[in-house]
């Protein structure tokens, strides 16, 4: 099997990581998922903005790891979680990088949640 390829983020493919002035909220069916004024965002090439919320608050009771994973050259391998009782939508809703390359290191110990299948509602304080 070849190795899987590394690329470091740059003009051609830009990466930076911000720390999110907002209090960041993830719901469920009114379920409060996470809770954080914490949160991280990703900005990746023309990608959308995605919030990496700390595992510390997420309520990792209510999800499910899933057996579901990606490898992205820029970030490295990605391991999925479910959402129980969301239904179709909330399979492999969540996403992390326990390992993350060192150009995106500060994404580590941190889950994103696809916009699409929870309510993240941003806060401004």
């Amino acid at each position: 099997m070849p190795d899987k390829p590394i690329k470091v983020p740059g003009p051609d493919h830009p990466i930076t990581i911000e720390r999110n002035p907002s209090r960041v909220v993830v719901r469920l069916d009114g379920r409060v998922l996470a809770d954080t004024r914490e949160a991280l965002t990703l900005r990746e090439a023309r990608y959308p903005a995605v919030l990496y919320i700390p595992r510390a608050d997420v309520r990792m009771d209510q999800l499910i790891r899933s057996e579901h994973a990606t490898y992205c050259p820029f970030k490295g391998d990605c391991a999925y979680y479910d959402l129980p009782g969301g239904g179709e939508q909330a399979v492999n809703a969540v996403w992390t990088y326990e390992a993350p390359f060192d150009a995106v290191a500060m994404i580590k110990d941190h889950l994103a949640f696809y916009p699409d299948r929870a309510e993240i509602t941003e806060i401004a304080e």
